[in-house]
């Protein structure tokens, strides 16, 4: 078996360059130079018989060879990664790929309690807005919206319907004597009177509000939890979603006057590699999520 391995100190250097498209890249995370992870690559082309990468100016590109074996070893070293942090820790470290809002306002305020059950698990949060590749990006687990809920090669489990209504501070209510109807909120400030669930919101309220939405400013806070903490401070009225600020409702710093709930489809989902689904940290966590979301979502 030892004799039909390439040099690992080669493959370590490839898997890095094909995960970053760049040998100075690969070279900063391995503390080597550059020239040394050219060589370290023309080494195993060199077993290889073929070559691995396509050269350009300022850029690398991986063949039809080298995209295959740059799939099999980012596979083989994370195994390698996994086993030895199981051994050194008796877990390891789980790495979430979330959204900021759902970070912010629900696993930020819940995870103490997973930690509580699993102390031998670190945990490893990555906020973003962009779709993160599990198998590029050694992720464990992700929480992505989405209507459709299903993406090759991942398991995916349902956790809440995105729904949306308005939702503002007492005080901002109080400054017009109350909101009794849905009309009442064009009489206040709106955050963020572009975003589409606000027709959408007021449409099955039953209130033609698009000339009034149209001359608001269109200010963007980018997620919702920074909304909510605009909408929190008085600054506005926004349309959120209720499962995001259970906390604040319940507090009373936010209120919701109104029970119609707008949707467009999309819904929060657990997600992660079908072939890693009885990975014992893996398995904690999904099984641990999907149970504190039953008990405190509405």
């Amino acid at each position: 078996m030892s004799s039909r391995l390439p040099p690992l100190s080669a493959l370590r250097a490839f898997e890095a360059a094909a995960r970053h498209l760049s040998f100075t890249r690969a070279a900063e995370e391995l503390a080597m130079t550059q020239a040394a992870v050219s060589y370290q690559i023309k080494v195993l082309e060199e077993r290889v018989g073929s070559a691995l990468f396509v050269r350009r100016p300022r850029q690398v590109l991986l063949t039809e060879t080298g995209q295959a074996l740059a799939i099999a070893s980012t596979d083989a070293f994370r195994k390698i990664a996994e086993a030895y942090e199981t051994a050194r820790t008796g877990q390891g470290t789980l790495s979430i790929s979330t959204i900021p809002t759902f970070a912010a306002n629900w696993l930020a305020l819940h995870l103490g309690a997973f930690q509580m059950d699993n102390p031998r698990i670190a945990v490893r949060i990555e906020t973003s807005d962009l779709l993160a590749d599990l198998a590029r990006d050694n992720i464990d687990v992700a929480i992505r919206s989405s209507s459709i809920g299903q993406w090759a090669g991942l398991d995916s489990h349902f956790l809440f319907r995105e729904t949306f209504t308005p939702m503002l501070s007492p005080a901002l209510a109080a400054s017009i004597g109350g909101v009794h109807e849905p009309a009442d909120l064009l009489r206040l400030p709106i955050v963020d009177a572009g975003d589409p669930w606000w027709a959408t919101w007021f449409g099955l309220a039953g209130v033609d509000a698009a000339s009034a939405l149209a001359t608001r400013p269109r200010s963007q806070f980018g997620s919702q939890s920074y909304e909510g903490r605009a909408v929190v401070a008085g600054l506005g009225v926004g349309i959120l979603t209720p499962a995001m600020f259970t906390q604040e409702l319940a507090a009373g710093s936010l209120i919701q006057p109104f029970d119609i709930l707008g949707h467009d489809n999309h819904s929060y989902w657990l997600v992660h590699q079908s072939a890693r689904r009885n990975v014992p940290k893996i398995r904690a966590f999904r099984e641990w999520l999907l149970g504190e979301l039953a008990r405190s979502t509405p």
